[in-house]
């Protein structure tokens, strides 16, 4: 009898986990032992938007200095109190149109695969979100103190490309991995209309 009382305690713990919203568009959702609530927040001129924590906020200069050591790093870098839980985008002045973000999304991939070799390489693919073509791909890397997870996330805006990752320490990839696919899926662009720049 108390075996029965036993199973029946560990599936209402996983109905509880399971009934817990994870639609980050409704409500706060929760990320291991926390709630967070996410907003759409808008990025160069409203061109861009996308879903993310509301307490994440700009990373301070010296933090992007030392996590981003290179001279290009990225233009935004939201970050959680600790710096370690960060969505970043980057406008990259390379040419890119949609039915070409596949065929850019596997050369970056083979880029960061010959730079680390060391890197374990899980999904890889591309999906229509809203109108536009988003391709993708998460990793697992080596860092100083441990290993990280990266989802990037490639798309055209106006002709060039615009790069997104998800970062987080590897021990909490499990509870944050679903979160970061949520992010990249809502991604909402407006461009200008091209022919009346023309005309």
């Amino acid at each position: 009898m108390e075996h029965m009382d036993e199973k029946i305690l560990a599936l209402l713990n996983e109905s509880e986990k399971t009934s817990v919203p994870l639609n980050i568009c409704t409500g706060p959702v929760r990320v291991g032992s926390r709630f967070y609530e996410f907003e759409q927040q808008a990025f160069w001129d409203n061109k861009l938007c996308l879903y993310i924590p509301k307490d994440f906020a700009d990373m301070p200069e010296h933090l992007r200095a030392i996590k981003y050591p290179y001279q290009q790093r990225p233009q935004i870098i939201k970050c959680d109190e600790t710096g370690a839980i960060n969505i970043t985008l980057s406008r990259v002045e390379q040419d890119l149109q949609d039915q070409w973000v596949k065929e850019l999304t596997a050369g970056m991939k083979a880029t960061i695969k010959r730079a680390n070799p060391a890197n374990v390489f899980y999904t890889e693919g591309g999906e229509m979100v809203g109108e536009k073509q988003v391709g993708y791909f998460d990793f697992k890397s080596p860092a100083l103190d441990g290993f990280l997870y990266h989802l990037m996330f490639f798309l055209a805006l106006e002709g060039k490309m615009v790069m997104g990752t998800f970062c987080c320490p590897f021990a909490e990839y499990e509870e944050w991995r679903e979160i970061a696919f949520q992010v990249m899926r809502t991604v909402s662009v407006t461009e200008e209309n091209k022919g009346e720049e023309q005309g």
